[in-house]
């Protein structure tokens, strides 16, 4: 029974100790999470700020506002996470408290009847009588070793019962601590709450301005469609142009080997190819003692060479491809190009709420606190464009068959050909449409196809 016992408490902590485990992980989760959001609203605010009191309603306005709000609701959503983890934690711990008491109440138990049995038998006389009735010596031995081990017995039983009180004592004020984090959680969480609803109800009032003037709205956005596809366009020319390159190099490079291989040919044989329009009919021509199969061969390596050859002209030499694969490997773990910026317009799709407008933004634009902010080159490469679309500066570097443009610069600080470092400085944010803040308009293709880069920078 008291094997037993022994094993099913064993059990009991085995599995209070599993479940405490997965719990401490997912606090340093969420808190690693609530750091980062707390970042990004102490990122934004000096923006919301430079747009929340002006007259005129814009559409960056609304951008950063919506910015603004879902930050706002991922922090709401991450505290109630945090109190969610803060009630199993109290949970877990009552249950540990339960569990130990009922382990104490056992001990005192078992404790009082050994206090029992020691005060019934508590006579010198009947210690000596029970060692000198054993019947032999070694029987004699083992009943004073029983007697030893009896009293170290209980000694251990004074031990955990004190050291199970002070576990009680500990878990309690744990539970306070705990506890006490719940409330400064709720209150954080009820501000927040609070601060959202003001920020909805300050979006609700854009939004209904923007909605009343419908048709400068749709002025804004057509002037932002002109600038974005000059700025494709841009783009997709000098792509095409470096494709175009890549390609005269490949033939280039493809018919130097076709020479080399023909001059390979001709020492194999033991003489020169016939000059083309040479006059054979005079002079019969000796059987020729090369084996057949050897063009053959030749010309099926060729095939298989060719077959295997990458469909990107910007895949062939080693360097494009150890740059492409570079690129590749880093994959969510780009740099942005800006230290301090929000994502105002994503890639895709922007629907203007309770319009019918929709904005499609070729890359990401990217608002800064103030103009005149560093933008940095994502990854390293070499830059293959540096040209004025009238409102701004722009800059592509090419990264293998990988291009990233960096638009609505203030100034460039790099020029045409130049080797660039993954985080090097290109050049500086110009303003925003309102003249209020920097801004930057972020591109990214595979060669003419246009990517996602929040699905490339670094989380």
């Amino acid at each position: 029974m008291r094997y037993k016992l022994i094993f099913l408490l064993l059990l009991s902590w085995a599995g209070l100790t599993a479940s405490y485990a997965q719990p401490g992980n997912d606090k340093s989760q969420l808190e690693k999470e609530r750091q980062e959001i707390q970042k990004e609203l102490k990122e934004i605010q000096s923006l919301y700020e430079s747009v929340k009191g002006q007259t005129k309603q814009t559409l960056s306005q609304l951008n950063v506002l919506n910015k603004k709000i879902s930050i706002q609701e991922r922090y709401i959503n991450s505290i109630s996470r945090e109190i969610r983890s803060i009630d199993d934690d109290i949970y877990l711990s009552e249950l540990e408290i339960y569990r130990l008491n009922r382990q104490l109440d056992t001990l005192k138990v078992q404790y009082a009847r050994s206090v029992a049995y020691a005060y019934k038998n508590r006579s010198n006389y009947d210690y000596v009588n029970f060692i000198f009735s054993a019947s032999s010596f070694n029987d004699a031995v083992k009943r004073i070793s029983y007697l030893k081990s009896y009293r170290d017995y209980r000694e251990k039983q004074v031990g955990t019962i004190y050291k199970t009180q002070e576990l009680i004592l500990e878990r309690r004020k744990q539970q306070l601590v705990r506890k006490e984090q719940k409330n400064t959680a709720l209150e954080t969480q009820t501000k927040q709450v609070q601060e959202l609803a003001a920020q909805k109800k300050e979006k609700n009032a854009v939004v209904a301005q923007l909605k009343s003037k419908e048709k400068e709205l749709s002025r804004q956005i057509a002037e932002k469609k002109k600038r974005d596809r000059d700025l494709q366009n841009a783009v997709l020319a000098i792509v095409r142009r470096e494709i175009e390159l890549a390609k005269k190099e490949a033939e280039e490079r493809k018919r130097k080997e076709e020479e080399e291989r023909k001059r390979n040919m001709a020492v194999t044989t033991g003489g020169a190819p016939a000059k083309p329009g040479a006059a054979t009919a005079d002079k019969p021509t000796a059987p020729s003692t090369t084996p057949v199969s050897t063009d053959a061969t030749a010309s099926s390596s060729r095939r298989n060479e060719l077959a295997k050859r990458p469909e990107s002209y910007l895949d062939l030499n080693a360097k494009d491809i150890a740059l492409n694969s570079s690129f590749e490997a880093n994959r969510y773990k780009l740099p942005w190009p800006v230290d301090n910026g929000i994502v105002v317009l994503k890639f895709g799709d922007n629907k203007i709420e309770n319009t019918f407008l929709t904005i499609d933004n070729p890359g990401l634009t990217i608002a800064t606190p103030s103009a005149g902010s560093n933008v940095k080159a994502v990854f390293e490469g070499e830059v293959r464009g540096v040209y004025n679309l009238g409102d701004g500066m722009a800059v592509t570097i090419r990264h293998g068959k990988y291009f990233t443009t960096y638009s609505n610069l203030s100034s460039v600080t790099i020029a045409k050909g130049a080797m660039v470092k993954t985080g090097q400085i290109i050049g500086k944010t110009g303003k925003d449409e309102e003249g209020n803040g920097g801004q930057i308009d972020f591109i990214m293709t595979m060669e003419t196809k246009k990517i996602d880069p929040q699905g490339w920078l670094r989380r």
